[in-house]
Formats: C-alpha cells, structure tokens, sequence
C-alpha cells in the first residue's frame, strides 16, 4: 500500500531534536528536526541552506519545487538550537558561512534518503510512515492547534504551503479523516 507520511507530534518530535543536540554525532540530525518543525519547508529546500542564510533573524530562500520566494522570521527555539549545535561541533567562532549546515559525518551533505532512513529509526514505530515530510506535517498540525483548529488557521496554512485551497490544506493535515472517523466514534 503505498501511503503519505503522517505527521509527528510537535513536542515529542522537538524533545528528540532537543536530545539530539548535546551529542556530538547526531547534532546536526537534532538541529534539521528541530529546523523542520518551525520552518515548514520541505527538505529539498532545508538541506540547501548554509551557514549564512542562518545569521540574521530572517531566512530568505527560493522553494526548489514552487520556485516561489519565501521569507521565514526564525524563532528563539531555532537560533538556540543553531547555536547548540555550532557549540557542540566546536564551530562557536570558526569562518563557516559558505559551508552548507546539514553536513554529514562523511562531509557531504545529507541527501533526503539519508534524513528518511535515520529519521525511521529515531522514530522507531510500526504504526506510522516517517519520512523528513512527517516534520513539515508537524509543523502545520502545530500552527493549526495553536491557533485554535481555525478556518483561519487552515487559510494561513494553505498560503504558507501554497495549497490552492482550503479543502487540500485539510486533506493534507488528515484533518477530514479524522472527522469522518469521529462520526463513527460518536454513535456509541
């Protein structure tokens, strides 16, 4: 069968991330969970990012798939983050703004199948397909609950995503499944 990546729950996703940031080995894996769930972006366009485009409170970037500009405020727990893992790898004050972020033990930088094999055994589970899209997913389930499970949470999403309506930014949260699977639960 073959299925779309579900979501992860924000906050055991950024706990993990937060985890991750201390060792050594799996830091920069920690900072990119961590990066997913407060940006939205899709991997292809994460994993393009250097050290630079992190050095002010903004991301400006060109979506590789929409080729649409995007403009992203980025948060305290990603400018903490980033400087975790700059401290952990010991790069505090070296000269790394033309290198990419998300670079892998082996010094090249991670390819998407890489991020979805080790993100499946971080996230270990039998019941849910993981993938790197799984953290966009949390990231949209999370702006959709903090603001209340809107109509105006879903425009927002579906503008940030470039969904062209409404009823796609639903189906892509599983937000109408869910809903028909409540009609069910309710009749008992």
């Amino acid at each position: 069968m073959n299925r779309t990546s579900d979501y992860c729950e924000y906050d055991v996703v950024l706990n993990k991330g937060l985890k991750l940031l201390n060792d050594k080995k799996m830091c920069v894996i920690g900072f990119y969970i961590i990066f997913s769930i407060n940006t939205g972006l899709r991997v292809s366009d994460v994993l393009k990012l250097m050290h630079k485009d992190l050095s002010g409170d903004k991301l400006f970037l060109k979506e590789k798939k929409t080729k649409k500009a995007r403009e992203i405020s980025l948060n305290k727990v990603v400018k903490n983050s980033y400087e975790a893992m700059l401290t952990t790898l010991n790069f505090k004050n070296a000269n790394i703004d033309e290198n990419f972020v998300f670079i892998s033990q082996k010094g090249t930088v991670y390819r998407t199948q890489s991020i979805n094999v080790i993100l499946k055994s971080l996230f270990n589970t039998k019941r849910l397909q993981i993938s790197s899209h799984s953290l966009r997913k949390a990231f949209a389930r999370k702006v959709y609950e903090n603001m209340n499970e809107s109509e105006n949470a879903l425009v927002l999403l579906s503008d940030i995503f470039n969904h062209s309506n409404i009823a796609i930014t639903r189906r892509y949260l599983g937000i109408r499944q869910e809903t028909i699977d409540n009609v069910y639960l309710t009749l008992e």
